[in-house]
């Protein structure tokens, strides 16, 4: 009942694909079982950081909810936007960030096909993941932050996970100023 609340507690009016809470043991983080669904997606390779990789995806998915599809019809914005990166083998090489809007129920079982190349629908299959939540605005270099506070509790808690990825999830619209809520996740295995 108490994640039931929490979830309807930082859930804005916007559409959020369904989960479900399991049992943890920690304050630190908790772990969510995600149903299978679709996700209209691109993928941002760069070395350069997060920040701009985000910004660059979260254009392209824009432009798709705002009619750039094979409908041409408008597609609500929903939460969180997810950012899955795979980081490069070193430190000057390429990560890829692949930038996700969840999408809306009502366009699951069809949903319009992007226009743009760069663009693509993917359905992820249903996933267990850790999730560490804070607040404020978010940025890489917290995104690391939060995911290493993460990983050391679940090393600390004998969990296994995947330790070459995790996903950001960004809640709120940037003209939000206070009582924002940010994630980051990393798959249980």
């Amino acid at each position: 009942m108490l994640k039931t609340v929490k979830q309807a507690l930082f859930s804005t009016s916007l559409q959020n694909p369904k989960w479900t809470a399991l049992e943890t043991q920690s304050s630190e983080y908790e772990m969510r079982q995600y149903e299978p669904a679709k996700w209209v997606s691109t993928e941002v390779k760069s070395m350069k950081d997060w920040d701009s990789a985000v910004s660059v995806g979260f254009m392209r998915l824009f432009n798709y909810i705002q009619g750039s599809n094979a409908k041409n019809v408008k597609v609500e914005m929903t939460a969180p936007v997810t950012t899955y990166v795979e980081p490069g083998a070193g430190p000057a090489c390429e990560s890829t960030f692949t930038i996700s809007f969840y999408i809306p129920t009502e366009h699951q079982d069809d949903p319009p096909q992007p226009s743009e190349s760069s663009v693509f629908v993917t359905e992820r299959p249903g996933t267990t993941v850790y999730v560490r939540s804070f607040g404020g605005y978010t940025n890489g270099a917290k995104n690391l932050e939060h995911i290493s506070k993460l990983s050391e509790h679940l090393k600390q808690d004998g969990k296994v996970f995947d330790e070459n990825v995790y996903y950001s999830a960004g809640y709120d619209s940037p003209f939000k100023p206070i009582n924002r809520h940010n994630e980051v996740w990393l798959i249980a295995k």
